[in-house]
């Protein structure tokens, strides 16, 4: 049945220097019966879902669609959101089963979690790395610019076989690609078409020469096209790069006041939790009439699930806004739910593990270098973080 009274309208939540943690419009949404209605910022009305149950459910509804080829899909303009496949053949978070399912399939033995475990040593190498050379840079760094960002690059260049001189090239793009307000529609299609070019010549290579990486392991199966391993590694180098980064910053913000947990596997859960730096990338659309928390979403309506709001939904989680690795409540959404959850969240908490250990282990004295409130957060990004962490030791 749907709700006796109409939905309520609200603006679209994007985050500000006055809320930097999920929305406190978040708590307010929850309450409300049913769904709320909002407009992405150009215009489109979509129905956002805040509440942990509601937004599991979405997610693994049949008549839910992550296809943007399908009419109502909520893109927010030309270039941002899930590409379309003659955008981008191979973008397989923008398909539904079974045609996700052949991608998800050749994947999957890349991201287990013994074969991730496999890569740990060459994490730690990584980090070990990257705070040798901040030591050996003085007493102060940028851990954002020295130390978030290159870590998961190195490591995803690592794994596709790509040299580490062409780091900043991707880091680069990959954030022109996921900054909702300092990058164009032309910016972004300019990144996207440069980053493809060097995976194609890439691919090119590494199918005359084959080593020991995924991109070569890959082409072995022969299961996937040229142009599909393209869009499937330009995928892995966005979401294994910047969202990675991103945690690992905000994460050492928080155990700065929290040191005892730097060790700790289940700081890591709790982080992700906690900041839910993927808020709003898993948009949706009706395929049919569907009904969510006795609202009726009809055929060709977006839907935008909010991660972080699912993630302090009370209801689930007890005290919700503090940090708590001792909490009982496991379900968090950080990765999505269902078959599109993040194929990579194995490495992930691997690498968020290891550089939370050792750089707290190594740099004991390690401190925020200008007062929290100063900080440097991203609003104008898809996905959330810090531009800057200026610290000292």
């Amino acid at each position: 049945m749907t709700t006796s009274t109409g939905p309520t309208v609200v603006d679209f939540p994007l985050r500000t220097p006055e809320e930097p943690l999920p929305l406190s419009q978040y708590a307010g949404h929850r309450r409300q019966s049913g769904l709320v209605q909002s407009h992405l910022p150009n215009g489109v009305p979509i129905w956002l879902v805040t509440r942990h149950e509601d937004v599991r459910a979405v997610l693994t509804h049949p008549k839910i669609s992550a296809n943007p080829d399908n009419e109502g899909f909520p893109n927010v303009g030309e270039t941002m959101g899930v590409p379309k496949q003659d955008q981008i053949p191979g973008w397989f978070v923008g398909l539904d089963s079974p045609e996700h399912d052949r991608f998800r399939k050749v994947l999957i033995p890349e991201f287990t979690v013994r074969r991730v475990r496999e890569l740990r040593p060459a994490v730690e190498r990584i980090v070990d790395e990257r705070i040798d050379a901040m030591l050996a840079g003085g007493n102060t760094a940028d851990l954002v610019n020295d130390f978030a960002l290159p870590v998961p690059s190195l490591v995803i260049s690592s794994l596709l076989g790509v040299p580490p001189a062409d780091r900043d090239f991707f880091e680069s793009r990959t954030r022109t690609l996921v900054a909702i307000r300092s990058s164009t529609d032309e910016q972004r299609a300019t990144a996207t078409r440069q980053l493809l070019r060097y995976i194609n010549r890439l691919i090119t290579i590494k199918d005359k020469w084959r080593g020991d990486d995924l991109i070569s392991r890959l082409l072995s199966t022969g299961q996937l096209s040229h142009e599909e391993l393209s869009g499937v590694l330009l995928l892995l180098l966005i979401a294994g790069h910047e969202t990675t980064a991103n945690n690992i910053g905000l994460g050492v913000v928080t155990l700065l006041s929290h040191p005892q947990w730097a060790g700790d596997e289940r700081a890591v859960e709790e982080l992700l939790r906690l900041h839910s730096v993927a808020d709003m990338v898993a948009l949706r659309v009706a395929v049919d009439d569907v009904e969510i928390a006795g609202q009726v979403i009809r055929k060709g309506e977006g839907i935008v699930p909010l991660l972080a709001a699912a993630n302090h939904d009370t209801e689930v989680f007890g005290c919700p806004h503090a940090f708590d690795p001792e909490r009982s409540e496991r379900r968090h959404v950080a990765f999505g739910y269902g078959v599109h959850q993040c194929l990579g969240q194995n490495l992930v908490r691997v690498e968020m593990d290891v550089a939370y250990r050792k750089l707290f282990e190594r740099i004991p004295t390690l401190e925020l270098a200008v007062p929290l409130e100063e900080l440097a957060f991203k609003y104008d990004g898809i996905l959330f973080g810090l531009h800057e962490l200026p610290v000292r030791w």
